[in-house]
C-alpha cells in the first residue's frame, strides 16, 4: 500500500549497499509493494542468492510514538527468534544505521519463499486452513517462550517499565497522544476514553512474566507453500508483554486451529478484560496510523473508521 513513510532507493544506491555488505553485485531487483510502512526490495544477486533489503522511513518523517526505533527492534527480535532454531524466520545478513549509504537505516535479510497467507487462504479448504493455523499457533507459542526482563517497547530501556500495567498504559497513552496531536476523530472524547481504559486496567496486574510478542503476526506476515508455513516476517512491532496481545487472540481471528496449536484459549473474565484492552489498542492503531501514513486507499481508511466505531462498542460492553 502506498504511504508517505516509504523511502525509495535507485538501482545505484541498492548496488552500492549490496556490494558494501555482501561483496557481490545485483543481477536484478523489484520493489515489494505489500508493505504498509517500510519500503522493501527483493534482490537477485550475481551469485544466485535472493535477498530482501528493507529500509525504514527517513528521519524527516513524523512517526507515531509506537513507531520509533522499529527497525532496530525488528533486527534484534529476528535474531532472538532465530536462536530458537525451529521457527522459520529470515536470517539477518546486515544492518546499517549509519546513514552513509542511504537516507535511512536498513537491513538485508534472507529471502523467504512462499505466498502470504492472506492471499493464499481462499485457495485452501477449511481443513487446510486449520492445518496452517495450527502450525502458526505452535510457532507463535515458541516465540512467546522468549523471556524478557521488563515490559513495553522492545527497544530503549527508557521505553520499558517494571510492570505490564505501567507498560501497557504507556503504550495506550502514546497512541492516544498521537491521535489527539493529529486531530484524528476517534468517534468519542479522548479523555472519556482514557477514563474507560483506566476502569479496566486492574486486569493487567495478573501479568507478571514478560515475553516476546510479535503483535503483528497477521495473515499477511505468514508465508505458506502447499499448506506449510515457510516463513514468518515483520517483527518491527515486537513488544515485551502479555502473550494474549498476539494478533490471533484478537477479534479478527481467534480460530480453533490457532488455539489448538498454541495450546491456550481465553477462558477467564480477567483474560477477556485484558483482551478487550488489546483489541481497543489495535483498533486505535489501525485508525490513527492512516493519518500519519496518509494512505491512498480510501476503502481501507473507511474500514478502519467503521472497525474502530464497532471496537469502542465492544469495549464498552466487556
Amino acid at each position: 500500500m502506498e504511504s508517505t513513510y516509504k523511502t525509495r532507493l535507485c538501482k545505484e544506491q541498492l548496488d552500492q549497499i549490496i556490494r558494501q555488505h555482501l561483496a557481490v553485485s545485483i543481477q536484478d531487483y523489484e520493489e515489494m509493494i505489500e508493505g504498509w510502512a517500510n519500503q522493501a526490495y527483493k534482490i537477485m544477486l550475481d551469485d544466485g542468492r535472493k535477498v530482501v533489503l528493507k529500509i525504514s522511513p527517513s528521519a524527516m518523517i513524523n512517526l507515531m510514538r509506537c513507531e520509533q526505533d522499529v527497525m532496530t527492534a525488528e533486527v534484534q527480535a529476528l535474531r532472538l527468534v532465530a536462536e530458537l532454531q525451529d521457527v522459520p524466520v529470515p536470517e539477518v545478513l546486515a544492518y546499517d544505521a549509519s546513514l552513509q549509504y542511504a537516507p535511512a537505516q536498513y537491513f538485508i535479510m534472507e529471502y523467504m519463499s512462499g505466498m502470504p497467507y492472506n492471499q493464499a487462504k481462499t485457495l485452501f479448504t477449511a481443513e487446510e486452513q486449520e492445518e496452517v493455523e495450527q502450525q502458526l499457533g505452535r510457532y507463535n507459542q515458541r516465540i512467546n517462550e522468549i523471556k524478557g526482563k521488563q515490559f513495553g517497547y522492545f527497544s530503549g530501556k527508557d521505553r520499558q517499565r517494571a510492570t505490564w500495567r505501567e507498560a501497557f498504559l504507556m503504550l495506550m497513552d502514546d497512541m492516544l497522544a498521537d491521535g489527539k496531536e493529529a486531530e484524528v476523530d476517534i468517534g468519542m472524547d479522548y479523555n472519556e476514553l482514557r477514563d474507560l481504559i483506566e476502569e479496566k486496567s486492574d486486569a493487567l496486574d495478573e501479568v507478571t512474566e514478560s515475553v516476546l510478542i510479535s503483535w503483528d503476526l497477521w495473515d499477511g506476515n505468514v508465508l505458506v507453500q502447499d499448506t506449510q508455513i515457510t516463513g514468518i516476517i515483520d517483527f518491527e512491532r515486537s513488544l515485551w508483554g502479555d502473550p494474549l496481545m498476539e494478533h490471533y487472540f484478537s477479534h479478527f481471528n481467534y480460530t480453533p486451529g490457532f488455539l489448538k496449536g498454541y495450546g491456550r484459549a481465553i477462558t477467564t473474565e480477567n483474560e477477556r478484560q485484558r483482551r478487550s484492552l488489546y483489541d481497543l489498542y489495535f483498533d486505535l492503531a489501525l485508525r490513527i496510523e492512516c493519518d500519519y501514513r496518509q494512505y491512498d486507499n480510501q476503502e481501507h481508511i473507511q474500514s478502519t473508521i467503521h472497525n474502530l466505531a464497532e471496537g469502542i462498542i465492544r469495549f464498552r460492553k466487556i
